[in-house]
This record gives C-alpha cells, sequence and structure tokens, in this order.
C-alpha cells in the first residue's frame, strides 16, 4: 500500500506521519483569556448542520472550534491528520484506510471511533441531500469497519486526493445514533463546547477539557463570535475594541485601520474569487454566444483596480489560481473588446438586449459597486444590465441558485479535482452556473478521468484543457483573484504563517491564535 500525499503525487507510506507534524505555530503560545471575533456571512437560518454551511461564520464556528473532520489542511498548505492519525491507499487510489485517533471523545462523553465516521459520512448521501460534500461521498461505494479506530473506504474510481476531501468543512464527524441531539446542541469533538448560539447573532464556548490536542492547539479559554455583516459597523467594532478581530476589511477604510497603532492587518494570497455566476439551464444564458458576449463585455483590470485596489489580480474565468499544481499560466488572458461582445451578440440573435443583475455585499466585498462596474462596460456593447441591490440576510439562501445571473464567491480550494467536483460537476447542489454535459461533455469526461490519473504529466494535461473549457464556454464570469484582507488587535498573537485557503488562518483562529 502506499501514502498519497498532497494534490495526488504517489509517495511512501510515511506521508502521512510526516504531514501530520506540519502546520503547528512556530512561536510559544500563551495559554488563557477570551478571543472575540466580529464575523461576516451569517444567517438567521444558520445550524449546526454541516451540510448547510456556505460561510466564514458557521465554517469559523463548527470546523474552527466545536467540530472535527478526519483530515485538516495546514497553515502552510499541506496536509496533516485530525481525527484520523494516517491513511493508506492501494496502487490505483480507489481503496483508502483510515486509522482513527483512540482515546477522542465528543462533549457529551461518546467515545469517538469508527461507527461516529460511517455515520458522518452517510448523512451526505441520498436523494434528497443538498449538502455541498454530496459529490465527495458519492464515490465512496462502500464504508467498512475495520475495528473500532479502523475505516475503509472503497471508491467507485480511484481519486488521489480523497484525504485533502477528508478535509471539507462540510464533512465534520458526528456522534452515531445521536447526530439530530449534536445538530440541535452543538456535540462535536473540537477544542471547543458549546454555551450558547443564536443563529445570525453570536455563538460562545469555552475550552474542551482533556482535548486530544493537548497544549497544541487551542489556547484561549473562551471564544465569542459575533455576527456583523455590515462591514462599517464590524470595523467600528475592531476600532472600539468591542471585538479582537473582523474578517474582510473594507478596503477603502483601510488607511483607518492602518492609522490605528492597536491593529494590524492581515493580507495572504490564496485562490478565493469573486464571480458572477450565470444560470446556464435558464434562456437566454444556455446560449454560449451571449455568455461569450458578457465575457468580452466585462473590463476585469478595472474591477481589480477599483474594488480589490491592489489586494489581488485579474481572474480568466478559471478557479484554478496560482496556488494550485495545475495552474494553467499559458492560457490567454481574456480582455475587455466591446466589439467582440457585440459580435458574439449578434451570433446569439441580438442587437442588443436586456438583463437583471443581482448583487449584494454579501456575496464579497465591492459586490454592488463591482456589479455597477459591469453594468458600465456592457453597455458598451448594447447588452443592459439591471443591477438589483438584494438583502444581505438571506442572500445565499434566497438569490445565489436561484436568480440566473448573480453575485458571488468562492475561497477556492487546495486541489483542482476539489474545486471542480463541488461547484462545476453535472447535477452537484453548489453547481452555480447549472453547467453540465450539454454543454460540455469533455469537460465532464475529463473532470471523470483526471481524478483518477495518477501521471502527472498526463493529469497536467486534462486540467489545462479544462481551464480552457471553462474561459471559453462556461458559465462563470471570474474577473478577479481575491487576497484575504482581515484584521486583529495586538492584544492577540498569531503565527508566522496564516493559512491561505479560508478567511481567518483557514477558520481555525480559536485553535492557532492565542493572547499576546
Amino acid at each position: 500500500m502506499y501514502g498519497i500525499s498532497r494534490r495526488g503525487l504517489l509517495q511512501t507510506g510515511m506521508a502521512a506521519g510526516v504531514l501530520a507534524a506540519t502546520g503547528l505555530p512556530l512561536r510559544a503560545q500563551t495559554r488563557g483569556g477570551k478571543f472575540t471575533a466580529g464575523l461576516s456571512g451569517a444567517n438567521t437560518s444558520d445550524s449546526w448542520d454541516s451540510r448547510t454551511h456556505s460561510d466564514i461564520f458557521m465554517i469559523s464556528s463548527a470546523q474552527g472550534a466545536v467540530f472535527d473532520s478526519l483530515t485538516e489542511i495546514a497553515a502552510d498548505g499541506s496536509l496533516k491528520g485530525e481525527l484520523a492519525e494516517s491513511w493508506e491507499a492501494t496502487p490505483d487510489a480507489k481503496t483508502w484506510t483510515f486509522n482513527l485517533r483512540n482515546g477522542v471523545t465528543f462533549h457529551n462523553g461518546k467515545s469517538f471511533g469508527a461507527d461516529d465516521v460511517i455515520a458522518s459520512l452517510q448523512m451526505h448521501l441520498g436523494e434528497e441531500s443538498k449538502s455541498a460534500a454530496k459529490p465527495i461521498v458519492e464515490n465512496i461505494v462502500e464504508m467498512n469497519k475495520l475495528g473500532e479506530h479502523q475505516v475503509e473506504l472503497v471508491l467507485a474510481a480511484g481519486n488521489a486526493d480523497l484525504p485533502y476531501l477528508m478535509a471539507d468543512y462540510h464533512i465534520l464527524m458526528f456522534p452515531a445514533g445521536q447526530i439530530e441531539d449534536a445538530i440541535s446542541q452543538g456535540i462535536g469533538t473540537g477544542l471547543y463546547q458549546v454555551t450558547s448560539f443564536d443563529p445570525g447573532v453570536r455563538m460562545t464556548a469555552t475550552r474542551y477539557a482533556d482535548h486530544y490536542k493537548g497544549d497544541s492547539a487551542g489556547f484561549f479559554d473562551e471564544i465569542e463570535y459575533i455576527a456583523i455583516n455590515d462591514n462599517t459597523a464590524r470595523m467600528n467594532a475592531l476600532l472600539t475594541g468591542q471585538v479582537d478581530a473582523i474578517n474582510r476589511v473594507d478596503f477603502k477604510t483601510e488607511n483607518l485601520l492602518k492609522a490605528n497603532p492597536n491593529v494590524r492587518i492581515q493580507e495572504v494570497t490564496g485562490n478565493e474569487h469573486y464571480t458572477f455566476p450565470i444560470l446556464t439551464d435558464v434562456p437566454p444564458y444556455n446560449d454560449v454566444n451571449l455568455r461569450r458576449a458578457l465575457k468580452y463585455g466585462l473590463n476585469r483590470q478595472e474591477m481589480v483596480d477599483k474594488i480589490l485596489l491592489g489586494h489581488g489580480r485579474v481572474g480568466n474565468d478559471s478557479p484554478i489560481g496560482p496556488a494550485n499544481q495545475y495552474y494553467n499560466a499559458e492560457m490567454e488572458q481574456l480582455e475587455y473588446d466591446p466589439d467582440k461582445a457585440k459580435f458574439y451578440l449578434k451570433e446569439a440573435g441580438y442587437d442588443s438586449i436586456e438583463l437583471d443583475l443581482s448583487a449584494s455585499d454579501a456575496a464579497f466585498e465591492g459586490a454592488v459597486d463591482a456589479a455597477q462596474l459591469f453594468q458600465a462596460s456592457a453597455s458598451a456593447a448594447g447588452i443592459k444590465l439591471n443591477v438589483i441591490q438584494e438583502p444581505a440576510d438571506g442572500y445565499w439562501s434566497n438569490v445565489w441558485l436561484s436568480k440566473p445571473l448573480s453575485a458571488a464567491y468562492w475561497s477556492g480550494r487546495p486541489t483542482e479535482d476539489w474545486m471542480f467536483s463541488i461547484a462545476y460537476e453535472e447535477g452537484v447542489p453548489w453547481n452555480d452556473s447549472q453547467w453540465g454535459s450539454e454543454d460540455s461533455a469533455r469537460f465532464q469526461e475529463l473532470l471523470v478521468s483526471a481524478r483518477t490519473e495518477l501521471d502527472t504529466d498526463k493529469r497536467r494535461e486534462q486540467y489545462y484543457e479544462m481551464q480552457q473549457i471553462l474561459r471559453d464556454d462556461g458559465g462563470i464570469l471570474l474577473p478577479m483573484f481575491s487576497n484575504f484582507v482581515q484584521a486583529v488587535n495586538n492584544r492577540i498573537q498569531t503565527p508566522d504563517t496564516i493559512g491561505n485557503g479560508w478567511q481567518m488562518d483557514n477558520a481555525r483562529m480559536a485553535e492557532r491564535w492565542s493572547v499576546a
């Protein structure tokens, strides 16, 4: 058997053990104190059901504090074990064995073991499942308990990235036979035990005694996450000392934070990207020529300059960025070209067209302004965009995946297959363009074959082609990649390396940060 490491490269069976030792803070951490964060992305419909989590408030509360996964993406991007100590695979990457930690308990005292893993994975299956992790778990055709602390997962087709996929923030471990109670009360195996939870308002938790991670993580006695969706209110809460940290710094008011000697700004470059997804199964967007008209009617550089203010880079309608192994840097950049936009609009049968574009700053910082820039640039091609400013609360449940043209954001994923499988595979719940085999059978074919291909050069060729197909034919307008920009009070110590997979140190600030 072989261990399979980051991005699907075959290595020796020692790989998992080596990876498990990485990603810890480099400086000595002080135990004790309280940490309070003001976070966006909260909704009154929030719950402890990880299948529904979609933004930073619940990701930080759940995977970042109260619950655990089998594996964890370390701050340096490597993979380490969380509830799984190690893992092995057969050479075809179809059969995986996960060796689980002994001595782990849920917050209600129940011991953690193989039954909990199987029950937690099965949560994502079924015809009615809306879990974004469904396409990941559906590839598992057998879940076998080999012992109280060993599980075998047999895949329908090999996947070299499976250990990475087990770090998905939807795939948390719940107690078998008590899942409904765990969802109701927030019962996990994480470093922090829930003391109160008011959906869309706040969450508080205290350090769980005798946690299996010992003194290596979870340095606060108490944490409090306050929902502050409004940008100005979030910044003011930090400046007035109501909170110790905030996510999503408003670039327009960044200088106010920089002028405060008690505050420092953290900026990390990752694969977060801002998009305008198009529902390709809704006329007239089902015409690829109309989508191409929109692509050429979008001034990407202007958005980077005016929305990101230097905190990011131009996108090329593919979610794979420089942080990914198989990023296609050779792909020609789409440029703003009103004449080409007019050409494709004509090919779609229109001299001009009027379309609605839904946006809210809940989608991303400056989304409404970005929509208005898109409105202005597209008008030169005869495309009239009516910008509809949607309410922030309920945006992800009422607008995203429902309105045919809207604003959205993605944190990106560490591997190409993870990103494509969760957002571009035909029929998956979070395919926010509804783009499938009718539009590109080739893309869907490559998606299946690339995840089973263990030859690095062949896999690169396939992922390069997929990025090209998305750029030319896909239903996603991706004008920019944004850096993660967050702010922290100087009373809080943070590690030398901050995770760039998700906001707020991969949403694990409660685990990795401490009182200075």
